[in-house]
């Protein structure tokens, strides 16, 4: 199984899962906000309500409970579409199994599984389930269909793609088969990297890459071609053919969508 997204467009993203010491580093920090919020609000409460008795401080206790542990992390990440202030300093956010942005739904479940797996247990389920669970998933992420994914990475490529136009025609007509993810981006790194790389170097990486892509391309690129070009080519074509598949997607569901909301018998649509 890929760790890509397919999103409505036919169009598979690379989002890859956080890892477990980004989304560790990114529950710290919002354990700190929280921790802030609650003492201020601890303090303010006592000088406030410090002459109430021990029943109505018990239940002013359970309200603020209540309030920190479920109302408050569903508010922000509805809001916010998956995101806290953690995550948002760490680059993170949380999205649906099919790539959507996660709803009131699906943050309700997260937070009030969370109050088990997070609050109760000290975070040692949702450590174990995180550990166990090839894209990090905890409870809450299992029962609310929803995982965490980076949205910031590096910096974006330096050398852009080029169709060599000695490979256009034959690109063209080539069945080119889906790319396994750790391949595709292996060989876009190297064709950003290679003019800063030696020549053996280049020439050795370029060479194996390529003999690892051929058996997914059919037929095979011209006697004598370069393994760069046709590294580059390849990415190419598979880029502008997932493009246009995505945009004729697009086209046929608002097709779709105009015919389900035209009105029938050729009533006049009043808008």
């Amino acid at each position: 199984m890929h760790d890509g997204i397919l999103i409505g467009e036919g169009v598979v993203l690379d989002a890859r899962p956080a890892s477990f010491v980004t989304r560790a580093l990114a529950a710290l920090l919002d354990l700190a906000v929280v921790g802030i919020v609650v003492l201020a609000v601890v303090l303010v409460g006592y000088l406030q309500l410090g002459s109430l008795d021990e029943q109505w401080l018990r239940v002013v206790f359970v309200v603020l409970s209540v309030v920190v542990m479920v109302v408050v992390p569903v508010t922000v990440e509805t809001l916010t579409r998956g995101r806290s202030v953690g995550k948002l300093a760490a680059g993170l956010r949380v999205v649906r199994d099919d790539g959507g942005p996660v709803r009131f739904r699906h943050a309700f479940v997260r937070a009030l599984v969370g109050v088990g797996e997070l609050w109760l247990t000290f975070g040692s389920v949702a450590l174990i389930t995180s550990l166990a669970n090839a894209r990090g998933k905890r409870l809450g992420d299992m029962l609310a269909g929803t995982y965490v994914i980076r949205v910031r990475g590096g910096r974006g490529w330096s050398v852009p793609l080029a169709m060599p136009p000695e490979l256009a025609a034959w690109a063209r007509t080539a069945d080119i088969r889906r790319l396994p993810d750790g391949l595709a981006l292996a060989s876009r790194q190297l064709l950003d990297r290679a003019p800063r790389l030696s020549a053996a170097s280049r020439r050795s990486l370029a060479d194996e890459l390529a003999g690892r892509v051929e058996p997914y391309v059919a037929p095979g690129p011209p006697a004598g071609t370069p393994a760069e070009a046709f590294l580059h080519a390849v990415l190419h074509e598979r880029r502008d053919r997932e493009l246009a598949r995505g945009r004729a997607e697009h086209e046929r569901a608002r097709l779709r969508a105009q015919s389900l909301h035209r009105l029938p018998y050729g009533v006049p649509d009043p808008r």
